[in-house]
């Protein structure tokens, strides 16, 4: 039997993708865990190029968490680095392949050489309307709820919203950014099973593609096996298939 190939109109709109097992692959081969971070950056050029490739819009990739402040000092400069280098060197190729970025999460707390990186790069590729590109950088899901939740509370306090409005549309667009729609598929590479306070409002009804593969060794090949997973599911969304049924 031949390999199946994508059905290319039951494509995921949006992929979001925990990139994990940077550490674990350096370890096995005698490296400090940064190596793994930089061998990792390759896997994301390949991703990203696939994506656009296919299709996708959406691309969400969890850069860097909110707990990743906990990792040794010499880890977080480094990763700072290659932060900082990815916007300088990939921003001229991620425009010739017309892809636009957005970076969430708070941004407040990175070091200013790096926001600077980031908001020349958002700038750069802003009329872009291919692949959407979204980083979460100095990111969680739970800050990103309380967030939202701080700024509806402040609209209620000065008047401008009516608590009796309150709704889960409403509360979606006081989310980082609106425009992102709900992810379709979310891929974790590395095996662990949890979803490390990633997206946690957006992720309701996303269907999770666990994969051994640790991110540097992640390719085109292994995003195409996890769409090709997403593509044999039935998405319900909370109903139930009955014979002769739609639902």
């Amino acid at each position: 039997m031949g390999r199946r190939r994508i059905e290319r109109d039951k494509l995921p709109r949006h992929i979001a993708i925990i990139m994990d097992g940077n550490g674990r692959w350096a370890r096995e081969r005698g490296m400090p865990r940064i190596a793994g971070h930089k061998a990792g950056v390759k896997a994301v050029r390949e991703v990203v190029s696939a994506c656009g490739e296919l299709g996708i819009e959406f691309l969400t990739l969890y850069t860097f968490s909110s707990e990743n402040w906990k990792r040794p000092q010499s880890e977080v400069q480094a990763l700072m680095g290659y932060l900082e280098e990815y916007m300088v060197r990939e921003r001229e190729k991620l425009d010739r392949n017309n892809v636009r970025l957005k970076v969430i999460g708070r941004l407040e707390g990175l070091p200013e050489r790096v926001r600077e990186r980031i908001r020349e790069t958002e700038d750069l590729l802003k009329d872009n309307d291919g692949l959407t590109l979204v980083l979460a950088i100095n990111y969680g899901g739970r800050w990103e709820i309380v967030d939202a939740v701080r700024r509806i509370s402040e609209d209620v306090i000065n008047g401008r919203l009516d608590p009796e409005g309150i709704d889960e549309g409403l509360f979606s667009r006081y989310l980082y950014d609106p425009e992102i729609p709900d992810p379709d598929l979310l891929i974790r590479t590395g095996g662990e099973m949890r979803v490390s306070n990633f997206l946690l409002w957006q992720i309701a009804y996303t269907e999770l593609y666990i994969t051994n593969v640790y991110w540097p060794d992640f390719r085109k090949r292994h995003l195409i096996e996890a769409i090709l997973d997403y593509q044999r599911r039935e998405r319900r969304f909370g109903g139930v298939r009955w014979e002769g049924s739609s639902l």
